[in-house]
């Protein structure tokens, strides 16, 4: 049996295709075995949103020869794209396969061997719509790329235009996953808010409202979402699908207007600040997330300072805090006034305080209510075993050990296990 050592970089979307990945792979007799382990084959899904992002790709990459020099080291991901000379010129490196065809990356190295040592497939066909159930759930990508051209950011480079995929196309991949057992989908892309925009007449709402015509599943959860996305009209649609987890993870960026405009970030926060309000009115105490970048360059503390206020006045329930990393071929790496390391560290641990203090606001405003609970896997929490699994707002919940997994179990949210679990009873 051949092992296989699997690790990803950056975004959710990698996650979520490294997962879909390596069921595959078990699918067809491979081994999963930890990436500090002895291999045959290592799989690195690269990142190339920042410099820092390109370095640690390598550094993955040729950690993964060293722990075996007769292993197929295989690199896919966005970095494939934005450095794909410096890969190919790289000897630890067998395999590059590009975004459009790593979903194919086990059908792939079927043929492969190092022996043979085939090296640099990146083609231009279509992706495949497979990304396997993980879990209770399965990760849904609808779409691709990104026209949003935000000064920070490499994805449109290394993604290309935005490319939706057919609404027939989505549903039937749901239906199979729903067959195989799967109660929730989770809808991915690198920027699902364009879902459509490159096809006329097909937009999110319609894609939604034929999910949740679909027997079986129970829940449908959306990946990021653009603040200028949430209009009045389109959360009057969406919260009369009542499948839709009331859990949005709004894109933020910055609390500061001057900030926001020198990412090319097409909002203020006072817009920003309507959309979660129109959230709020619509759902029930919905679990509102976002991400945020600390030392964007020339952030003065005052601009600084604006995003705390602001992410605390928002009251979010889970807040991904970034440093500013500087990237080759954007125009924020032009900018002058880049911000020293220690300060952007010191800006990314106060707010990251803050986020976990408003994380655990969250949970426990919610004690006391009604919750249904998808369950997954058992978990040993201060010494006892536990079934755990998420309510639609994402809280992580407790109950029974004897309870099965891949189960929708209701009761009342009673009591914080830890900071970040509640027991249902």
């Amino acid at each position: 049996m051949r092992t296989v050592a699997l690790h990803s970089l950056g975004c959710k979307v990698n996650a979520y295709e490294t997962e879909g990945i390596q069921q595959k792979l078990q699918e067809k007799g491979y081994l999963i075995v930890p990436f500090d382990s002895r291999a045959d084959i290592y799989i690195v899904n690269t990142c190339s949103v920042t410099n820092i992002a390109d370095h640690k790709s390598r550094q993955m990459l040729h950690r993964a020869k060293k722990l075996n020099p007769e292993a197929l080291v295989v690199a896919i991901g966005c970095y494939v794209e934005t450095g794909r000379e410096v890969l190919e010129n790289d000897p630890d490196v067998d395999l590059v396969i590009g975004n459009d065809r790593k979903m194919k990356l086990p059908e792939i190295i079927e043929d492969v061997s190092t022996e043979q040592s085939p090296r640099h497939i990146v083609s231009t066909e279509p992706s495949p719509r497979h990304i396997p159930l993980t879990r209770t759930r399965s990760f849904i990508k609808i779409q691709d790329g990104c026209n949003r051209f935000c000064t920070y950011c490499v994805i449109p480079y290394a993604r290309g235009r935005v490319r939706s995929r057919e609404i027939p196309d989505i549903v039937s991949e749901v239906r199979d996953h729903v067959a195989a057992g799967c109660k929730e989908i989770v809808l991915t892309g690198i920027h699902i808010s364009s879902f459509g925009t490159d096809r006329d007449g097909e937009e999110m709402i319609p894609l939604l409202k034929e999910l949740n015509t679909i027997d079986g599943l129970r829940r449908i959860r959306l990946g990021s979402l653009e603040p200028a996305y949430v209009t009045p009209e389109w959360v009057g649609q969406a919260k009369e699908i009542d499948k839709l987890c009331a859990h949005f993870h709004l894109s933020m960026q910055s609390g500061s207007e001057t900030v926001l405009k020198r990412m090319n970030r097409h909002y203020t926060p006072e817009e920003y600040y309507e959309k979660v309000c129109m959230l709020r009115d619509a759902f029930d105490d919905p679990a509102i997330t976002t991400d945020t970048i600390v030392g964007f360059p020339g952030e003065t503390e005052e601009e600084y300072e604006e995003t705390y206020d602001f992410v605390r006045k928002v009251g979010f329930y889970e807040l991904h805090v970034f440093k500013y990393s500087r990237r080759d071929g954007t125009p924020a790496a032009r900018m002058p006034d880049q911000i020293p390391e220690r300060e952007k560290h010191a800006r990314s641990e106060k707010l990251i305080s803050l986020g976990k203090e408003l994380s655990l606001a969250y949970r426990r405003r919610r004690i006391g209510t009604t919750a249904e609970v998808l369950t997954e896997e058992v978990r040993d929490i201060n010494g006892r075993k536990y079934m755990c699994g998420f309510t639609p707002e994402y809280i992580c919940a407790a109950v029974s050990p004897e309870n099965p997994s891949n189960t929708l179990i209701t009761g009342v949210l009673d009591e914080l296990l830890t900071d970040e679990t509640v027991t249902l009873k």
